[in-house]
């Protein structure tokens, strides 16, 4: 039996201020270790690192003040906290600027050996009230041995081909930071269980608490039933994941019924997909 145990840490930053932050996380890390030792996978929220100001705080410009490369000095002292606590740390995301200059919100996945193993840009931002440049492809990263992780940010659920690409790539778990705190947070849910029914696959959906973000993260089987469900306060949200049961669900079914990926893998050879056409 393939498991994987994951630590979702429904929590706040410092804000505004990223280093503080960043060693916030430190000790949170080591912490969460001490409370569930055999974890294998931790968890943080949209946007953590770069200590997003509140939603209605003023914030036009703070994504170009606090905007790092990567990799850099931050990756470096993830992958130091990663090595520490020996564990997968995908700490959330930040604002990471490009070389041409642009802004990216994207998420970082270190392997306990303290290896930076993915760099997700988000593909949809929340426009217009988001201002990031989007990325241009999907990313998953493997757990030798244990599971095959896709990465997607917050409005990248609205959007169901984000979640069908990462399983076409072969993700049996999504890790989805969010950092919500606005009255769609309840849309939000829906589709992650959406999401995880379409496709056949656990939803990790992680957001910020409160006054960050409104938070009610939860963990979502390939099934679609919601495993765990947080309140709106700081809360570390843990769960073993059965993944063999990704394999069991798409070859029986969703309740023993529907092979939604089966089909949707037959209809490939047949019928030309995605129907989306570029403008002339």
């Amino acid at each position: 039996m393939r498991t994987l145990s994951v630590a979702a840490l429904q929590t706040t930053p410092v804000f505004r201020d990223p280093a503080a932050t960043l060693e916030l996380l430190r000790g949170r890390v080591l912490g969460t270790k001490a409370v569930v030792p055999d974890v294998d996978l931790l968890l943080l929220p949209e946007l953590h690192l770069s200590a997003q100001p509140r939603l209605l705080d003023e914030q036009a410009s703070y994504p170009d003040e606090v905007a790092v490369e990567l990799p850099g000095p931050l990756t470096e002292a993830l992958g130091e906290i990663a090595a520490e606590a020996g564990v997968w740390l995908v700490p959330g995301t930040v604002f990471e600027r490009a070389e041409d200059g642009r802004i990216h919100n994207t998420a970082l996945a270190f392997s306990p050996q303290g290896e930076l193993v993915a760099r997700y840009r988000k593909v949809f931002p929340w426009q217009p009230h988001e201002e990031c440049a989007p990325g241009e492809e999907f990313v998953t990263f493997d757990i030798p041995g244990l599971a095959r992780v896709g990465l997607a940010i917050c409005y990248d659920g609205n959007f169901p081909e984000a979640f069908r690409q990462l399983a076409w790539m072969g993700a049996e778990v999504v890790l989805q930071p969010t950092l919500t705190t606005t009255s769609d947070r309840e849309a939000e849910l829906v589709l992650a269980r959406a999401n995880a029914i379409a496709n056949q696959l656990y939803v990790v959906n992680l957001n910020a608490a409160t006054p960050a973000g409104l938070g009610r993260s939860l963990v979502v089987d390939p099934e679609g039933l919601v495993r765990r469900q947080a309140g709106d306060a700081e809360e570390l949200v843990t769960d073993v994941l059965d993944v063999d049961a990704v394999a069991r669900v798409r070859e029986h079914g969703t309740a023993g019924v529907s092979r939604i990926w089966d089909q949707a893998k037959r209809l490939v050879p047949e019928l030309e997909l995605p129907m989306y056409a570029r403008p002339e």
